[in-house]
């Protein structure tokens, strides 16, 4: 974790980049997104530190929360752009990223190290139950608008679909936090042994708030370069939306769920993959939705390429956690899934 650190160096690189060097859009993009990475660590390492001063199970949220704020913020800049397709790329890219690549690291290095790691079933399958429900109800408005043109659709009734969606999917992540925290909490296990923090609750409040407003900074700069650099490299914003920003944004993650694994607490690490995934269809999905009502209003209509790949993630994280434990070789197998849509995309999106 500590390495990459050494990135911030990019955070001026990356400001002075466009008007004072007058570098390429190319560069431009590569020094925004190095130094996002960093910050995003920071932002991870930040909650963490907070978790350790209000429980393992309150702290557990704020991680995966916080730890979306980087998609968050990034996807929020580009609806101001008016890059509809590269948020809804984003959201799913996030999605399929953190069971795919995320969770299979974790699987695949621990399982180096450990021959069988084990995790909890209940908590787990609980989790993709609601992601599963989740991934069906944003395929609903695809399915239902299959043969009708954008253009020829009614646009208040259009509008009203994508919104009375994602406030229904607002409510079942509210509903969802209630029932983890209060009315079922016993089912999801006791709390992790004590920790102590390395960090004051006051300077992990600060680190994380600056982390978060250069964040925002940063994200800006990111998404005025996305065009020309899309146009320069001959990508397609599928591909930039599905894989580039999502393994930049996922850089928390990726580190925080890799230690964990590590260390042997498949619990965690399955839990920030999934639970990741979880917020981001639940709560970032429709508050981007919501929020691009004062831009320009976003539908939760994805593409055939986005729901694939949101579905073949589902079945095969249901699959892969069915029996409660993990090794290197369904880990591989992650990964692979992963990479081959990474290609897929590459090549025909």
């Amino acid at each position: 974790m500590k390495k990459l650190y050494y990135l911030l160096i990019f955070i001026p690189i990356s400001f002075l980049s466009k008007d004072v060097f007058h570098l390429s859009p190319i560069l431009s993009f590569i020094f925004t997104a190095l130094a996002i990475v960093p910050l995003a660590g920071l932002m991870g390492e930040a909650t963490e530190e907070l978790s350790v001063y209000c429980g393992s199970r309150l702290g557990g949220f704020l991680n995966a929360t916080f730890g979306n704020a980087t998609e968050l913020i990034l996807a929020f800049f580009s609806l101001k752009a008016g890059l509809l397709e590269v948020v809804k790329s984003s959201l799913a890219g996030s999605i399929i990223g953190n069971i795919l690549l995320v969770l299979g690291a974790s699987m695949f290095l621990g399982g180096t190290k450990y021959k069988v790691q084990k995790f909890s079933r209940n908590s787990i399958n609980f989790s993709l139950s609601m992601l599963t429900f989740a991934i069906i109800g944003v395929m609903i408005p695809a399915f239902f608008t299959d043969n009708i043109s954008i253009k020829d659709a009614n646009p208040i009734n259009y509008e009203s679909l994508s919104v009375m969606i994602a406030v229904i999917m607002l409510l079942i992540y509210l509903s969802s936090l209630y029932f983890s925290f209060f009315t079922h909490k016993d089912i999801f296990g006791t709390e992790h042994e004590a920790l102590t923090g390395k960090w004051s609750m006051k300077k992990s409040i600060i680190v994380l708030v600056l982390a978060t407003i250069f964040v925002a900074f940063e994200s800006e700069l990111l998404v005025s370069s996305i065009e020309p650099m899309t146009e320069q490299l001959h990508l397609s914003k599928l591909f930039v939306g599905l894989i580039i920003l999502p393994i930049i944004g996922n850089a928390a993650e990726h580190s925080t769920a890799i230690v964990t694994a590590l260390k042997n607490k498949m619990d965690i690490a399955v839990e920030i993959a999934i639970g990741s995934s979880l917020q981001i269809i639940l709560f970032v999905t429709p508050v981007l939705v919501l929020l691009s009502l004062f831009f320009t209003p976003m539908s939760l209509i994805f593409n055939k390429y986005e729901m694939i790949s949101l579905v073949l993630a589902a079945i095969i994280a249901n699959k892969v956690a069915y029996d409660g434990e993990s090794n290197w070789l369904e880990g591989l197998q992650l990964i692979s899934v992963y990479v081959i849509l990474a290609v897929a995309c590459f090549i025909v999106g």
